[in-house]
């Protein structure tokens, strides 16, 4: 089998076309998240806490200089990163636990008994017959 027919075939197997798609949507809901955290939930949010613009929050280290620029800790957009990472996990979990919640009604579905072979329903029938007997 040559190189790229190998490649073909693992690049089409099933997990790897998956795992592709995954890293898409997620790449997209990231973007989504981002958007919805900044555009929506945290200017409300610098409001509340007295008109701060939360990009704009930082400890300056040093002041700038003619000679070189400002040193600070731009802290602020570590709290909006911390933001996103929350809203994006909590949604992953709320899907999984969702995904393990279905899978576990699946699996707890009360199965038919098993039916039994024809040794077992004549070696039934010959124990009844004994019985009978006494």
């Amino acid at each position: 089998m040559g190189f790229i027919q190998e490649f073909k075939d693992f690049a089409m197997r099933g997990n790897v076309v998956d795992l592709a798609v995954g890293i898409i949507i997620g790449g997209a809901f990231g973007k989504v998240v981002t958007a919805l955290v900044d555009g929506v939930l945290m200017p409300p949010i610098g409001l509340l806490i007295g008109g701060v613009n939360f990009d704009q929050l930082a400890f300056e280290l040093r002041a700038a200089t003619a000679e070189s620029a400002a040193v600070s800790l731009n802290y602020g957009a570590f709290l909006q990163t911390i933001v996103d990472f929350v809203i994006i996990a909590f949604s992953i979990f709320v899907v999984i636990k969702a995904l393990n919640s279905l899978k576990r009604k699946s699996e707890e579905a009360p199965k038919a008994p098993p039916v039994p072979s024809k040794e077992e329903v004549l070696l039934g029938e010959i124990r009844d017959l004994l019985k009978e007997r006494g």
